[in-house]
């Protein structure tokens, strides 16, 4: 009998130390990961002349929530989002086949650069209630976009066994159990 309850302790205390292994790996993960691992998406780039119209059509074909707006070096200039298309065009009824983005973009926004930290972006989201954020080169020029959806799989990646365990009670799934189709 003493036996027995040795190797269950001693299956707890691995269970403990393997917890602890990878709290120690999210922990990490969540305060050194970088920009980069998110795999941002390719930015669509417009100039300040592209109309509200010309963006939202970019922005539909390539399933994406924003613009960023450069200048003629290819430098970021502005952002202009979904947003911006409720609130600063449909919100104030103006024509978005004859609005320049000029004229409702958000100038200067601030950018990222890919060795940021995503604990960083998150920061940007959660303080200032950006959802999408331009990630630019040392010389200002977009690279990509980060967004909430990235940060989400990225989280959803750490802790796939609290994405995967919805409802409380349920058995514990693990991310191998699960069929890919």
């Amino acid at each position: 009998m003493r036996g027995e309850f040795e190797d269950e302790y001693s299956a707890t205390i691995d269970d403990d130390l393997r917890d602890t292994d990878d709290l120690r790996e999210t922990r990490g993960a969540l305060l050194n990961d970088t920009i980069a691992v998110l795999s941002p998406a390719e930015p669509i780039c417009l100039f300040e002349t592209a109309t509200v119209h010309e963006a939202v059509q970019t922005m539909l074909a390539r399933r994406q929530a924003g613009v960023l707006v450069t200048d003629a070096a290819g430098r970021l200039t502005g952002i202009f989002t979904e947003r911006d298309v409720l609130t600063r065009v449909v919100g104030k009824d103006l024509d978005a086949r004859r609005t320049p983005l000029a004229g409702v973009m958000t100038r200067n926004p601030e950018a990222l650069i890919a060795r940021d930290r995503v604990a960083y972006a998150v920061h940007c989201m959660s303080v200032a209630g950006y959802r999408t954020i331009p990630l630019v080169d040392p010389e200002g020029r977009p690279i990509g976009v980060v967004t909430v959806s990235d940060v989400i799989r990225w989280l959803a990646n750490l802790f796939p066994e609290a994405v995967l365990n919805l409802r409380p009670g349920d058995a514990i799934k693990h991310p191998q159990d699960v069929d890919a189709g």
